[in-house]
């Protein structure tokens, strides 16, 4: 259904913290002009967590709007409550996104039983093709494989985006479930790896400043040319490195501003604008991928 390089899409910012619609509407073009094969918008990447409800729907609903269906759009939908994240997949529903996103529940520490229970009742209750997201270094909620292989069974659950960096745990998933649902990387140092092992794409933030070369990279992936898949990702690993020496998204959006989507200072508390010990490093391997910025 979804395959690829997809886009965990920012919220561009003014500097007092606004949406920046203006920096949005440039930066999906930007993604359509390149090849991004789906957008995810907003996810965790895309300050999910400090949006209101009705930011989140109007950044939502923008994004669908411009891209007018010439790629699939994701809503980031999830939440650590089953209700908060049931009404915000409704009115993504009706916004008209292609597929829910939906984070494993942070900091409540379900069990396997809640975890399988939340997730059911989101896919019971909202007829939108639904991903799992499962990121337990920033969630502390680990979705299990045989939790996964429980909620594959359920049809409108359609994907995971695995985003552990084990491949261990990516090949026991493919393995079981891949007949039933996708597998995605959430991780971009190691999405060719699971690719290659039987993946559909990648949920990428690396995406945002490169679309074509990770592009590029997945199809190769997809297409199961290893050596032209690695020596793609080889010149783009300077920037899986960097952008993550910070939490994520504060060096994205700060590589982005440079290109001209947004601004520096457009995150929201508690984020803060990127170290400036880490920026000469970061402008580096931009120069490295060939970005263009300013």
């Amino acid at each position: 259904m979804f395959q690829g390089s997809m886009v965990a899409l920012i919220t561009p910012m003014t500097s007092s913290g606004q949406v920046d619609n203006a920096a949005l509407e440039a930066l999906v073009g930007f993604h359509l002009d390149n090849n991004t094969d789906a957008i995810v918008a907003v996810g965790t990447t895309g300050e999910s967590a400090t949006l209101s409800h009705s930011e989140h729907q109007d950044v939502l609903k923008r994004v669908v709007e411009i891209v007018d269906k010439k790629i699939p759009v994701i809503a980031g939908t999830g939440s650590n409550s089953t209700s908060e994240a049931l009404e915000l997949t409704q009115a993504a529903y009706k916004i008209g996104a292609d597929a829910a996103l939906l984070v494993a529940p942070y900091y409540n520490k379900p069990t396997q039983e809640g975890l399988y229970r939340h997730f059911k009742a989101l896919a019971e209750g909202v007829a939108i093709p639904q991903i799992l997201y499962n990121v337990p270094g920033r969630t502390v909620s680990d979705i299990l494989p045989d939790t996964v292989d429980r909620l594959a069974g359920i049809s409108n659950i359609v994907g995971i985006k695995e985003a552990t960096g084990s491949m261990d745990r990516a090949r026991e998933i493919i393995e079981r479930c891949a007949d039933r649902i996708d597998v995605f990387s959430g991780d971009d140092p190691t999405a060719v790896e699971l690719i290659l092992l039987g993946g559909k794409g990648n949920i990428s933030v690396t995406a945002n400043v490169v679309p074509q070369l990770m592009h590029d990279i997945c199809a190769a992936a997809l297409s199961g040319d290893r050596e032209k898949a690695l020596a793609l990702d080889n010149i783009v690993k300077p920037l899986h490195q960097n952008l993550f020496l910070d939490p994520n998204p504060v060096p994205v959006k700060w590589a982005l501003a440079r290109m001209g989507y947004g601004h520096e200072d457009g995150l929201r508390l508690p984020l803060v604008p990127l170290d400036e010990s880490l920026r000469a490093g970061l402008l580096e391997a931009m120069r490295k991928t060939n970005v263009s910025f300013s």
